[in-house]
């Protein structure tokens, strides 16, 4: 009888259970809202679990799927894919993503950015409204070019400390080996000088905590969105993964709290560590203050301290190592940019500004390779008024996404687009082009704060390293597999072989 009993109940919850999600979604299907996002192009979904059926068990399953519902609807600029019954909605024609991007109101950062709340908190990517607004106005004058210039001389020393370790463990040894997992360490060192004023040395010893934490932060700021009971703090906090994530929060929030105190006493006691007229952003924001005068609180330059360190070093490291992966299957191009850098490098010295202004070819591989592999895939907006995109209007509180892998792939703008061709990116050839058709740094006023900081960079560390070495890349396009993650990478690194040109 007691078996009889469980069962009973057992099929009495899951039959109301169901009964329950049958009536929802009957009464779902008459609103408004469904009825307008029904209209979006997209794949023919299955009531309440939407478009799962469709999405594949890996990120680059759902990125296949995303962009073959755009190949479907290529002329109309926008698609919809459904997890559940929760819309997204997918922007890829510049006329759209200028509707979106241009907006100066519909800047409000979609749900799914929550996976970096706990380590961002509400720093500039993060943030909303006129939080937002004004963290962005505060901020501003710390990405002015007199004081980027300053940081020339962080690049120059970390690049050729990766090129000491390249020529000492790779160089001329005709084995393959991954270069972009060296790329990111170096970049990290870069990113903790320029925006704490600390040497980690990252390079030198990848195995650190702090470089472990951070990476583990990354990579479960990457994983949480793809499983529904995540999005549970109390189910995600209670797994290995969720207290591994945690563990690693304490300890780099920790860093950052420790560095923040130690710079705030040095600049009340008048002290000043940095060499020459280089400050790091830590030291700029001590100096900052808002409207009303007030400086930022230890949280707030965390939040931002931690930004910078997210932002700053896996988007330029990425567009580093597809750089020189594309370099390395062109070695026509390849050569054409090392006949630039010894033309202008003649001295053998580090590399200045006005050689980066002459830097004017590396330039448009740097663009094109930006084109091709942009290291941020999409950016999200969440929708604070009913909009209307192209013959779709879509509700308020609907997720919008900037589709920005596809947007640089669209042909009526770049013919051929996954020919690899940096005159696309001549001045002639822009003239034409829609500035919302090309964004590998986003676009309109949430455009990214530190494009100019990460161009300087990648033009640096790309230049010395073609200075040194011939780059042959190991891998065909079909090879190289992608993860679309917040920042896309290679899932099995970029695989190369170098030889000296000394």
């Amino acid at each position: 009888m007691e078996v009889c009993s469980i069962v009973y109940w057992t099929f009495r919850g899951l039959a109301s259970l169901i009964i329950i999600l049958s009536a929802g979604y009957l009464y779902w299907k008459t609103t408004r809202n469904k009825q307008l996002i029904d209209q979006i192009p997209g794949f023919k979904d299955w009531p309440i679990v939407g478009d799962v059926l469709h999405t594949g068990s890996t990120p680059s399953d759902f990125l296949e799927m995303v962009l073959k519902a755009c190949d479907r609807s290529s002329a109309q600029g926008i698609v919809k894919i459904k997890m559940l019954e929760v819309p997204w909605v997918f922007l890829y024609t510049s006329d759209l993503v200028e509707k979106l991007q241009g907006s100066s109101k519909e800047i409000k950062k979609s749900y799914e950015y929550f996976s970096l709340h706990p380590w961002l908190g509400q720093g500039l990517l993060t943030s909303s409204g006129d939080a937002w607004r004004e963290r962005r106005h505060m901020l501003t004058p710390t990405f002015h070019f007199s004081i980027l210039k300053d940081f020339l001389e962080v690049f120059n020393e970390k690049a050729l400390d990766l090129v000491e370790v390249l020529q000492r463990d790779h160089c001329d040894t005709d084995i393959e080996f991954d270069i972009s997992t060296l790329v990111t360490l170096s970049t990290l060192d870069i990113i903790c000088s320029t925006a704490m004023g600390v040497n980690i040395g990252a390079l030198r010893d990848g195995n650190s905590e702090y470089v472990k934490a951070l990476q583990v932060l990354k990579e479960a700021a990457d994983s949480r969105p793809q499983k529904l009971l995540y999005y549970i703090d109390m189910v995600y906090n209670n797994t290995a993964i969720g207290q591994e994530n945690n563990r690693c929060l304490r300890l780099v929030h920790e860093f950052s709290y420790k560095v923040i105190a130690e710079r705030r006493a040095m600049k009340e006691e008048g002290i000043s560590q940095s060499t020459g007229k280089l400050r790091p952003f830590l030291d700029l924001l001590l100096d900052c203050r808002d409207e009303q005068g007030n400086p930022l609180t230890d949280h707030e330059l965390r939040e931002e301290v931690d930004t910078f360190m997210f932002a700053g070093h896996d988007t330029t490291s990425t567009g580093i190592s597809f750089t020189l992966y594309l370099l390395g299957i062109h070695p026509e191009v390849q050569k054409l940019c090392q006949e630039e850098i010894d033309q202008v490098l003649d001295t053998g010295g580090s590399i200045s500004n006005a050689d980066l202004n002459k830097l004017t070819y590396l330039e448009l591989c740097i663009k094109e390779s930006l084109r091709i592999f942009s290291p941020v895939p999409y950016v999200g907006r969440e929708l604070i008024a009913d909009t209307q995109f192209g013959d779709y209007l879509i509700p308020k509180g609907t997720a919008v996404f900037t589709l920005i892998m596809k947007l640089h792939r669209d042909p009526r703008v770049f013919p051929d687009p996954e020919r690899f061709d940096p005159s696309r990116f001549t001045s002639e050839n822009c003239t034409q082009r829609s500035p919302f058709a090309y964004i590998p740094f986003s676009a309109g006023p949430r455009n990214c704060i530190g494009q100019k900081f990460a161009m300087m960079e990648l033009k640096t560390i790309v230049a010395t390293l073609l200075r040194n070495f011939n780059i042959e890349s190991v891998q065909s396009r079909e090879e190289l597999k992608i993860n679309p993650a917040l920042v896309i990478e290679p899932v099995d690194g970029i695989r190369v072989k170098l030889t000296s040109r000394q």
